[in-house]
């Protein structure tokens, strides 16, 4: 008897997730341990199901492209020695990992904090090639990082420790190579303390770090680039159905860099601010947040480096300490902080107190629960590798003013940022279509991923 259509598409769709459960039985075989990155690419894997269908030549066993696409090229672990205040040594570890240069230099953050371990810097490392991708930018991806703690430490600590991780790091690192950036714990301080060994062992003055200050190579919004970035995706995905900031309740975590320019440009379309929040609590003003409350969150957080609670105190409003921000009642939710900061019991209260949109600000910050919570509802929702990718976009539009030893205007990065960011609006909305509804975390997968296969096919079993 004649098979139906029906059972061979049937027979065909059971194959591609059996693909799929094989797939990732392996690579938890091969990366035990590290439930980040597992996370990652099973989320990348299963949004690929129908491409990989309908596109064998990206599942070929010739070319093994997810194969190749999960194994880093390349992963270097290094010590990092230094001498504390007291005079006593301590040791850190450092960590590059360099996922994939199909596009370009590997171009991607450094994070120092306690959490930082091998599993979390690939995850990162591997989001960030699809984010690049996405930017259209010719960047390919990476990320690294260490377990040191810059809280506490004074000035010279934070020096001496950055000069001892860049004295390793540089011989693996440059302009044409890899680019690496800041991210938690790793700002203009860092920065700066970065480059300036980097320069003194290299004798060279290259774009080889950006987010470098104004004054020696940096580009204006790079610092506002990712917070500014995922309102204007935000912005974006409102208008498909018709909406705007303006006039939103917007509850943001986080009180870092992109929690503070994430609060910004809320502000600047006219949204309401009423969360901000660190590793202790948040708080919650009923009256919003205002460029003057602002100013006082980014100098109690980028200078005295205090806790968020100083602003309940010095604001007489709610703080609710060891809690997250989602109990809040919001129509926009910004989860700005750290990875699965989120979870399905979060997701179900955004949901209840009427919360249209979510776009993180974060890597991950929604665990996969979370993510199903949202899509159910179908709510707009957009990954991180989407949303986020402003700071990365800026960042290669730094490395070209450093190519041309060109600076740009505020009001022309600016204009940039959004163009990049309907840009990826755009190719999300392509690929992530599905009727009246756009799935983002499938559209922003696939279309970074074809880019990313294409040229690795282009460019042979390499």
């Amino acid at each position: 008897m004649k098979p139906s259509k029906k059972n061979i598409k049937n027979k065909k769709q059971r194959s591609v997730k059996n693909m799929a459960n094989d797939f990732m039985k392996e690579i938890v075989r091969k990366n035990p341990g590290e439930i980040e990155f597992h996370q990652a690419v099973e989320e990348v894997v299963s949004s690929l199901t129908t491409l990989l269908k309908e596109n064998p030549i990206y599942k070929h066993k010739k070319f093994k492209i997810l194969e190749r696409m999960t194994e880093p090229e390349r992963i270097i672990i290094f010590r990092v020695p230094w001498l504390d205040d007291k005079g006593d040594a301590q040791i850190n570890r450092g960590i590059r990992i360099e996922m994939n240069s199909a596009l370009g230099p590997y171009k991607g953050g450094l994070r120092f904090h306690p959490s930082v371990n091998l599993g979390i810097l690939k995850f990162l490392a591997f989001e960030q090639v699809f984010k690049n991708s996405l930017t259209t930018l010719p960047l390919g991806g990476g990320k690294g990082g260490s377990d040191f703690d810059p809280k506490g430490k004074s000035d010279n600590e934070v020096m001496n420790f950055c000069q001892s991780f860049m004295t390793e790091l540089q011989r693996h690192i440059g302009p044409n190579t890899d680019v690496p950036a800041g991210d938690i714990g790793v700002g203009a301080r860092e920065v700066g303390y970065l480059f300036g060994q980097y320069k003194r062992l290299r004798n060279e003055f290259t774009g080889v770090l950006t987010g470098k200050g104004l004054g020696w190579g940096g580009s204006l919004i790079r610092t506002e680039a990712t917070g500014y970035g995922c309102v204007y995706f935000a912005q974006k995905m409102l208008e498909t159905r018709n909406e705007l900031i303006e006039g939103k309740i917007c509850a943001v975590s986080g009180s870092g860099n992109v929690a503070q320019h994430t609060a910004e440009k809320i502000i600047q379309l006219n949204g309401k601010v009423v969360t901000l929040s660190d590793s202790d609590g948040y708080i919650y003003d009923e009256d919003g947040i205002d460029e003057h409350k602002l100013a006082f969150v980014k100098k109690l957080k980028n200078i005295k480096r205090g806790r968020i609670s100083e602003y309940a105190d010095k604001f007489n409003c709610k703080y609710f300490p060891g809690k997250r921000p989602w109990e809040v009642k919001c129509d926009i939710a910004f989860p700005s902080a750290t990875q699965n900061e989120l979870n399905e019991g979060e997701a179900k209260d955004l949901i209840k107190n009427g919360c249209i949109c979510v776009a993180e600000g974060a890597n991950m910050p929604s665990t996969p629960e979370a993510i199903k919570v949202f899509q159910k509802a179908k709510i707009l929702f957009a990954p991180g590798k989407a949303a986020n990718a402003g700071g990365v976009a800026v960042s290669g539009l730094e490395m070209s003013q450093n190519s041309e030893r060109l600076s740009w205007s505020r009001e022309e990065v600016d204009k940039k940022l959004f163009a990049i960011m309907s840009s990826i609006h755009e190719q999300c909305a392509k690929y992530g279509k599905e009727g009246d509804y756009i799935d983002y975390v499938k559209g922003a997968n696939i279309g970074g991923f074809i880019k990313v296969a294409n040229a690795m096919l282009d460019q042979g079993l390499v």
